[in-house]
């Protein structure tokens, strides 16, 4: 249990250990390495001069300089350089002298920015390896200047196998970086159909509900007029208000019910329904001449339920400003868009509305939104003899599939 517990702590100790204590042991073996080899000679050596102080010396500052290798890269291959220039110059030996500035070179290419660091290694080894020759001008036996060329091409290599790692960390850091973009942009687009489904939903709650009061207001104002008069209109008045609220009521459960999963939704309003609409305007005391010229082609239901919507929503307006007056509804169904006009004669005892006084209402900016998301246009504007005319064009094309 006590072996057990110590265990823990010790691997709990190394999960929690110091950025700096792996390259402190790094340090210590390099060091213990490069001193330790200089007594053992190996095959092939050159004639050296034997290590004296200096040279443990300088084997010891090249090892414990690889501790700082992360922090100050460019140093310690300086530190790890001179100090190889020095000891071979002087005629020690080779064995693993070497091992901290192979350490050094990795580290520099692995840790540093790319080219700048690049160049760096290769003006080091260059120098290195020139200091090298000279250092061996005199060597003997002669084929143990395959030593000195040993020293150059694991420079090189050296440098190269920290390039390669630096690369596949850029490349991977770069495709962590392209996948949480993508994650933030599939985040962004998610919120933006889900933006653009609640303003959708919200224009419908609009001309739903305030077409359905503006019909049921007039009608309780004529009801509230004739009950003692006349019963009987005042019944059919109940009567239209019952079916205008029954109506508005059925549209609201389908048009929310997209917020419901799993719940069977009615198909939106489109030109099938507008016969229907122009009887409800009648009923609620507008006069309207209603003219729809059979569609060359089968029109898009987006188009069906954004022109249903427009004629509704302009009907509501004349008779929340205007009130009883004559209306002309004309749906004209093209090749490649529907034109749509709403124009009403007004009313001579009421003020001419401005352009300026209306689009400044939800009502005809809503308007105008549903035509601009199909990729057509709307315009709203008073008539020179009196009253107001709506004029709508929506393409029978998608704006994304057009060429």
């Amino acid at each position: 249990m006590v072996q057990q517990a110590a265990a823990r702590r010790l691997s709990a100790w190394f999960s929690r250990r110091p950025a700096w204590f792996p390259d402190v042991l790094l340090a210590l073996f390099v060091t213990v390495i490069q001193v330790q080899s200089a007594a053992i000679p190996v095959p092939l050596e050159p004639a050296y001069t034997p290590v004296s102080g200096f040279g443990y010396v300088l084997l010891i500052v090249s090892g414990l300089a690889v501790a700082a290798r992360r922090r100050q890269p460019v140093a310690v291959f300086g530190v790890t350089a001179l100090a190889s220039l020095i000891y071979f110059g002087l005629g020690f030996p080779d064995r693993l002298s070497y091992l901290g500035l192979f350490v050094a070179l990795y580290t520099l290419a692995a840790y540093g920015d790319g080219r700048r660091t690049l160049m760096i290694a290769g003006a080091g080894i260059a120098v290195l390896a020139v200091g090298w020759l000279i250092a061996a001008a005199d060597i003997k036996p002669l084929v143990a200047i395959g030593w000195v060329f040993f020293r150059i091409g694991a420079s090189v290599i050296s440098t190269i196998l920290g390039e390669s790692v630096r690369s596949r960390r850029v490349i991977a850091a770069d495709a962590q970086e392209r996948a949480e973009l993508a994650e933030r942009s599939r985040d962004e687009e998610a919120r933006a159909r889900v933006d653009a489904e609640r303003l959708r939903i919200a224009r419908e709650v609009h001309d739903t509900v305030a077409h359905a009061i503006a019909i049921i207001n007039v009608q309780s104002g004529v009801t509230a007029h004739v009950l003692d008069k006349r019963p009987e209109q005042a019944r059919e008045a109940l009567r239209t208000i019952e079916q205008t609220s029954s109506r508005a009521l059925r549209e609201m459960r389908a048009i929310l019910g997209v917020l419901r999963d799993g719940d069977e939704r009615e198909p939106y309003p489109g030109l099938g329904q507008i016969d229907e609409l122009v009887g409800k305007a009648r009923d609620a005391g507008l006069d309207i001449a209603f003219e729809q010229t059979p569609p060359v082609t089968p029109l898009p239901s987006a188009v069906g339920s954004a022109a249903y919507r427009i004629v509704q929503e302009s009907i509501t307006n004349v008779i929340r400003h205007v009130g009883p007056t004559r209306v002309t509804v004309a749906l004209e169904p093209g090749i490649d868009a529907l034109r749509i006009r709403v124009a009403d004669e007004g009313r001579a005892a009421a003020p001419v509305r401005t352009d300026s006084s209306t689009t400044t209402g939800r009502g005809i900016v809503g308007m105008r939104e549903r035509c601009r998301l199909l990729g057509g246009e709307l315009d709203a504007t008073p008539r020179p003899g009196g009253g107001f005319e709506v004029t709508a064009r929506l393409p029978l094309t998608p704006v994304g599939s057009r060429s």
